[in-house]
């Protein structure tokens, strides 16, 4: 059974590796939100999405997640080209749908999944190599849909590609703790303190 990784006991905000140390990595608080998210169970669920087979397949990293915002990073290869040497359209529509999908993560309850109704991706410039990173932001996160949008840009900040996501709540269906059991994990630290 995979181990989650050590938490901090250091006052803060933990971070992993594959972005910047900075305290404001996990946000945690939102004005809409009346329960805090728990930074141990980010940090534990970011380790576990890292490692699952799709984000595995594309070496997709989830590197920052909070009420409202996620950030996915990859780091172009071979894999994620088409035949004319670029980066595929399905690999924009991949990154930008997981970038959208984990921005309302925290939004919502504990007892409840979701799942892409649609993702609509605007792919704006072509690139070959290189670092792409991807912000989703939440936009609406109502009780059935939520609706968000991402943005890729390469480390120059060149806007690579757009999307907008329409998601559907699922009421205790694709929840986390059905994806802890799936991927043989140890049950998560709770979602909210």
């Amino acid at each position: 059974m995979p181990e989650i990784p050590d938490i901090p006991d250091t006052p803060g905000i933990p971070t992993i590796p594959c972005m910047p140390n900075t305290s404001d990595a996990l946000d945690t608080s939102s004005a809409n939100n009346k329960r805090q998210i728990n930074p141990a169970h980010l940090v534990a669920l970011m380790a576990m999405i890292n490692e699952s087979p799709y984000f595995q397949l594309l070496s997709m990293r989830l590197c920052s997640m909070g009420v409202g915002f996620a950030t996915v990073e990859v780091d172009l290869q071979r894999k994620h080209m088409n035949a004319f040497g670029l980066v595929h359209g399905g690999t924009y529509s991949s990154i930008l749908d997981s970038a959208a999908y984990w921005s309302v993560y925290c939004e919502l309850g504990d007892d409840v999944g979701h799942t892409t109704l649609d993702i609509s991706a605007n792919n704006l410039a072509m690139a070959s190599k290189g670092l792409i990173t991807v912000e989703g932001r939440s936009i609406k996160v109502g009780r059935s849909i939520c609706l968000a949008t991402a943005t890729a840009r390469d480390t120059n900040g060149r806007l690579l590609a757009h999307g907008s996501s329409k998601l559907m709540v699922l009421q205790a269906r694709q929840t986390i703790d059905q994806a802890v059991r799936a991927m043989g994990y140890k049950p998560l630290p709770p979602k909210f303190l």
